[in-house]
Formats: structure tokens, C-alpha cells, sequence
């Protein structure tokens, strides 16, 4: 529990909750870039037999997405533990905390959505 009664301290826990954010989205699209260039990879190859890079990237884009998802899911628990072990002296009036939580969770159930989404149209 903290008693510094500074709301510096909830600024500082939310600026590193948004950036555990870029860091899952990032994680995410680089994910799907790279799922997608196993596509483009089978297009511009005259090689039939391109299925082993084809799968190759699927499921290391799968994977680069279950881990921003994973990420952005467990900096939105941290950031709930940091906020239950503030003073309400530390929370400014009329401050919504609680919105950066809301989107990171957003963004772990979006992630998961676009793996499962991938994974019903997987290269077979």
C-alpha cells in the first residue's frame, strides 16, 4: 500500500500500463505482417512446394499475437494490483482510472479474436 499521497504515482503507473499497450499492439501487428507474408511469399513464388514457409509463418505470426494478447491481458492486471494499493488521496478528482484498463483488455480480446479469426482460416 502506498502513503505517499502524490498522484504522480497513478500517472506513472498509467504511463507504463500505455506503454505495455504499444508494446501489445506492435507485438500484434507484427504478428499479423508476418502470418500475411507467408501469403505473398506462395504468390511470388513459381516453387509449388512453398508450403513449409507458408506454415512456417502462420504459426509464427500466431504466436507473435497470442503474445501481445497474453501482454496487454497481464499489464491490465498489474495496473488493477497498482490501483487497489492506492490511498484515495492519490487518485485526482474526477480522474478516470480506470479507461486504460478498459482499452487494454479491449485490445487482449481484439488480439485473441484475430488469432482465432487466423486460425479458422489456416493454411491446411
Amino acid at each position: 500500500m502506498s502513503d505517499l499521497k502524490d498522484p504522480r504515482v497513478l500517472f506513472a503507473a498509467e504511463r507504463t500500463l500505455l506503454a505495455w499497450n504499444r508494446t501489445s499492439l506492435s507485438l500484434i501487428a507484427f504478428g499479423f505482417v508476418v502470418e500475411r507474408s507467408g501469403l505473398l511469399i506462395r504468390a511470388l513464388s513459381s516453387d509449388p512446394q512453398q508450403h513449409q514457409s507458408l506454415l512456417a509463418s502462420f504459426w509464427l505470426g500466431l504466436a507473435f499475437i497470442l503474445l501481445g494478447s497474453a501482454a496487454s491481458a497481464y499489464s491490465a492486471r498489474q495496473y488493477l494490483s497498482v490501483l487497489r494499493s492506492l490511498t484515495p488521496a492519490e487518485f485526482p478528482p474526477g480522474y478516470g482510472v480506470k479507461w486504460g484498463l478498459a482499452v487494454n483488455l479491449v485490445v487482449a480480446v481484439l488480439g485473441l479474436a484475430l488469432g482465432g479469426a487466423l486460425w479458422l482460416w489456416r493454411p491446411h
